[in-house]
């Protein structure tokens, strides 16, 4: 994936990661949690926010004057065990 842009915010809301894999723009959204006592990071992003995510993406095309159909939102969750900091990295491609 070519990465067009981290961290781009707008009055609406943050992309973490902007990003082209072949003709799909992909939008990710990155959640980070230590342990499990507020469940797995991917269960942050709720229906909600996922419609945030999509509507995000066609507000960073329009900044770029940019046209694209294909739009994908991923997640990627980041578990770290807070006791010896060993991590696991889970990536959802369509969420």
């Amino acid at each position: 994936m070519l990465i067009l842009d981290r961290n781009w915010r707008c009055r609406w809301g943050e992309i973490d990661i902007v990003g082209m894999l072949g003709s799909e723009l992909v939008i990710c959204e990155v959640k980070t949690r230590m342990g499990h006592g507020h469940g797995s990071p991917l269960e942050a992003i709720t229906p909600t926010k996922r419609k945030r995510l999509h509507r995000l993406g066609e507000l960073w095309l329009a900044q770029r004057e940019g046209n694209n159909d294909r739009v994908r939102i991923d997640a990627i969750g980041i578990s770290i065990s807070p006791a010896t900091g060993e991590y696991n990295i889970h990536h959802a491609q369509g969420i």
